[in-house]
């Protein structure tokens, strides 16, 4: 949503004639929402947007291996592009032949935004240019996950220094550690999974609890969402529970705004399905589900 919550971004998750995909802006009013525009996203099948306080908008194009630069105006309509992010580069799976830009993300602190490449394993550092509003390479341009992780969301601890890289392809958590110099350091890794569960499963997001006391992702396969806690002094995760989703595929979730529930869209079983979240241990309990549409995100007004 837009900073003033008037506006809804969405991408169109396809490859046009122009091979690119879109990006459209919605006008929300109570329970409707109202077209207000559609711009190209600056690659194939989109799969990411956000935007940050000056209204600046980033798409992330899985199949065109970049991330796109829109603005939002305070009327609800996006400009035209006004530049792309090429990433290059392969990994080491069959599902990184090539770069498959996931997300784009904008760092709290205003230092820049990162992007997770899942096809080039990698997080790639950019910021914006006030002059040209184009996007230009930060120091490091790029750090490598480990081979194979296949990085797809990220969740930045309150704290500024913390920053938690949630790879599909390996189904684990990495710890990135910003530096006050503004370096990134790499840390530990730790599985979303038990250790005796040895079918195919796919991690698809991560969030943090307000207070950073709890990271939590989903397992699509093993269709659980995974509840951790954060060390208060270095940062590292312990997992505390594994809570079935009721359901197929859970590509996203949310927490409400008043961190006491959490929503999870499970795509492949039609069901959203709500938990009631204990703020002093991190725990969830079922509370009930509602039929959507393959839904992919849940999203809070």
């Amino acid at each position: 949503m837009s900073p003033d919550k008037k506006y809804v971004l969405a991408v169109g998750e396809t490859k046009n004639a122009n091979g690119m995909g879109t990006v459209e802006s919605y006008r929300a009013t109570g329970n409707k929402l109202k077209f207000k525009s559609k711009k190209p996203s600056g690659g194939a099948h989109p799969c990411f947007v956000a935007i940050d306080s000056a209204w600046n908008v980033l798409v992330a194009n899985y199949t065109g291996g970049n991330v796109g630069l829109l603005k939002l105006g305070r009327n609800g309509k996006l400009t035209e592009l006004l530049d792309i992010e090429q990433h290059t580069g392969k990994g080491t799976t069959d599902r990184q032949e090539g770069p498959h830009a996931h997300s784009a993300w904008f760092e709290p602190d205003g230092s820049g935004i990162i992007s997770a490449d899942l096809g080039t394993n990698e997080l790639w550092f950019s910021k914006i240019e006030d002059g040209s509003k184009k996007l230009i390479p930060r120091n490091p341009e790029k750090i490598a996950m480990k081979p194979g992780a296949g990085p797809r969301h990220i969740a930045f601890h309150p704290n500024q220094k913390w920053i938690y890289i949630l790879n599909e392809l390996d189904n684990t958590i990495t710890l990135v550690e910003k530096t006050s110099a503004g370096e990134y350091n790499v840390g530990p890794s730790i599985s979303t999974l038990p250790d005796d569960f040895d079918q195919f499963s796919k991690s698809a997001h991560i969030a943090i609890s307000s207070d950073g006391k709890y990271i939590y992702a989903s397992n699509r396969g093993h269709n659980s969402i995974a509840v951790f806690e954060s060390n208060a002094d270095d940062g590292t995760l312990k997992m505390l529970a594994l809570e079935p989703t009721r359901g197929d595929g859970p590509r996203h979730f949310a927490l409400s705004p008043d961190q006491e529930f959490l929503v999870v869209a499970n795509q492949n079983t039609n069901n959203l399905v709500s938990f009631k979240r204990d703020k002093y241990t991190g725990r969830l309990t079922y509370v009930g589900e509602t039929e959507a549409p393959a839904p992919v995100c849940v999203l809070f007004k």
